[in-house]
């Protein structure tokens, strides 16, 4: 078998396949994965904390269609110049509603979803971000219709 890193090892990829598409809802999740692969809740603790460490894994949490609770969402676009990058980026970050960034290779550069509780917030945001940035070209591309995937990745195969 090939690593993805040479900071994991099988147990790793176990621990991952079993947080992204079967994290059980439970009191003590980290305690039940740990049965699994046959370690202590504070050898997974401290494997995923090493794997968040090293960039192999970003976050683990709940993913949720926000217009089924009540919000809104949307994909947005700047077009900010390379020595504004960190800058923008970290400023972006502030708010509690951006859910990921990420830059691209294209005239608009830094791309990031936005939800909150309507549209009217997001666009208060948006000018917000865009007065404290001095970037001016934020686009707002609200979706018209979802298209949902599930992305599973079974590193067991790689």
């Amino acid at each position: 078998m090939a690593f993805i890193s040479n900071s994991m090892d099988n147990i790793d990829v176990d621990i991952l396949n079993i947080i992204q598409s079967d994290f059980p809802i439970i009191s003590s999740p980290f305690l039940n994965i740990a049965k699994k692969v046959g370690l202590t809740e504070e050898d997974v603790l401290r494997r995923l904390k090493r794997l968040k460490e090293n960039g192999i894994i970003r976050r683990i949490g709940a993913n949720f269609v926000p217009e089924k609770l009540g919000f809104v969402s949307t994909l947005c676009a700047a077009k900010v110049p390379e020595d504004k990058i960190d800058f923008f980026a970290e400023v972006v970050n502030r708010f509690p509603g951006v859910t990921h960034n990420y830059l691209r290779d294209d005239t608009y550069n830094i791309w990031f979803t936005f939800i909150a509780s309507s549209m009217q917030e997001i666009k208060a945001n948006l000018e917000k971000i865009a007065k404290e940035t001095n970037i001016k070209n934020i686009i707002n591309l609200p979706s018209t219709k979802v298209f949902k995937i599930k992305a599973l990745f079974d590193l067991s195969q790689i």
